[in-house]
C-alpha cells in the first residue's frame, strides 16, 4: 500500500523537489500551497501523475487542518514557512502569524488524520544563532540562541512538534537545513544568495555582497535536502532536531570566485554594510544525520554550481528569470 504524504509548500524550491521525490518513491502525495511564493511551474513534472493532488490554501486558514485530515496521510512534510531573515525583522508579527500559528493548523491536520509521522524544515543557521567559533561545526546539543524573529519562530515550531509528540503520540522530527541551493530556487523570491547571483550572472549586473564577504555557510544541494526529508519519513521520530548540512565552510567571497570560474565571467561584486540579523559564520556538524537517518550529502558544492548553472541557463531556467 503506496505512503499518503502532505507536503505543504510543495510548489515551493525545496517543497516541489520533494514532490518529485516521493512521487517516484511511489507515495500518493497532496500539496497544499498558497502560491504566494510558489509556483505550478515547479511541479510541472508531477502533473497528471495520478498519485499527485494539489489544493490551493494557506496554512494560517483553519481550514487547512481539515483537508490534511480528510487525506488520512501516513506523513506531513512541513515546508511552508515565511523563510525569509529581513522579512521577519520588518514584520515580525507576519512571521509568527505563518510559522506558528500555521504550524499549529498543520498539526492539527496531522493529530485529527490519523499522521504517524511529521517532519518539519527548521533552520541550521538562525536558530543557533552566533556561535563561538570554537564550538564550530554547530552540534544539535548547541544552545539555541536565534537573532532574528525567523529563528525565534522557528525554535517555537520545534516546541510544539515536542508538546504535539508528547500530548497525542505523533512522531515528529525537525531537519536544521543549511543553505539549500538547487534548481528552481527562484532568484525573485525568498532565494538564496547563490540564486540571486546566477540571476545576476544572467543578466549581465552586478551582484551586491553584503558585509565583508568572509561570512561563510553551509551549502547543500537541494537533491540531498529531499533525500534526508525521505529518510526521516522512514525512522521513528523521537521529537529530535537533526542537522542537514555538509559539514563544509565556504565563505561568500570564496562562492564568487567559484562561480566566475564556472560561468567565466569576472565579475566583481559591488559592497554593501552588513545586514543585520545575519550571521558571521555557520556551518553544521552532520554526525548525527549519519547516525539516525544513515544519511549523508552526496553533491558537493562545485558539482552543485554546476547543476543549478545548468538550470538557469536551460529552457526550465528560463520561466523562473521572467
Amino acid at each position: 500500500m503506496a505512503v499518503r504524504a502532505v507536503i505543504t509548500g510543495g510548489a515551493g524550491f525545496i517543497g516541489s523537489n520533494l514532490v518529485d521525490r516521493m512521487l517516484g518513491l511511489g507515495a500518493e502525495v497532496l500539496v497544499i500551497d498558497n502560491l504566494a511564493t510558489g509556483h505550478m511551474r515547479n511541479l510541472h513534472l508531477a502533473e497528471g501523475n495520478p498519485n499527485f493532488s494539489f489544493e490551493q490554501a494557506d496554512i494560517t486558514d483553519a481550514h487547512t487542518s481539515s483537508l490534511i485530515a480528510n487525506f488520512r496521510p501516513d506523513v506531513v512534510f512541513h515546508l511552508a514557512a515565511q523563510a525569509d531573515v529581513r522579512v521577519s525583522v520588518a514584520n515580525p508579527v507576519f512571521d509568527a502569524t505563518v510559522n506558528v500559528i500555521g504550524t499549529l493548523n498543520v498539526l492539527r491536520g496531522a493529530v485529527d488524520g490519523g499522521a504517524t509521522r511529521f517532519v518539519a524544515a527548521a533552520s541550521g543557521g538562525t536558530l543557533y544563532g552566533e556561535v563561538d567559533p570554537s564550538n564550530l561545526p554547530i552540534a544539535e546539543t548547541e544552545p539555541w540562541n536565534p537573532l532574528a524573529p525567523y529563528g525565534i519562530s522557528k525554535k517555537v515550531m520545534i516546541d510544539y512538534l515536542r508538546s504535539t509528540q508528547s500530548l497525542y503520540g505523533l512522531q515528529t522530527t525537525s531537519l536544521a537545513l543549511g543553505n539549500v541551493f538547487g534548481p528552481r530556487q527562484d532568484p525573485h523570491g525568498e532565494a538564496g544568495v547563490i540564486a540571486i547571483f546566477f540571476q545576476h550572472y544572467l543578466a549581465g549586473t552586478t551582484p551586491t555582497v553584503f558585509g565583508s564577504g568572509d561570512q561563510t555557510r553551509d551549502f547543500i544541494y537541494v537533491d540531498d535536502v529531499t533525500a534526508a526529508f525521505a529518510a526521516a519519513s522512514g525512522v521513528s521520530g523521537t521529537g529530535a532536531l537533526i542537522n542537514i548540512g555538509t559539514g563544509i565552510e565556504t565563505s561568500v567571497n570564496d562562492l564568487v570566485r567559484s562561480m566566475n570560474e564556472l560561468t567565466d565571467k569576472p565579475v566583481e561584486p559591488t559592497r554593501a554594510a552588513a545586514r543585520p540579523g545575519e550571521l558571521d559564520r555557520s556551518v553544521l556538524d552532520i554526525s548525527l544525520a549519519a547516525r539516525t537517518l544513515q544519511w549523508k550529502p552526496e553533491v558537493g558544492i562545485h558539482d552543485g554550481l554546476v547543476r543549478t548553472w545548468e538550470w538557469f541557463t536551460g529552457p526550465n531556467g528560463a520561466s523562473a528569470r521572467s
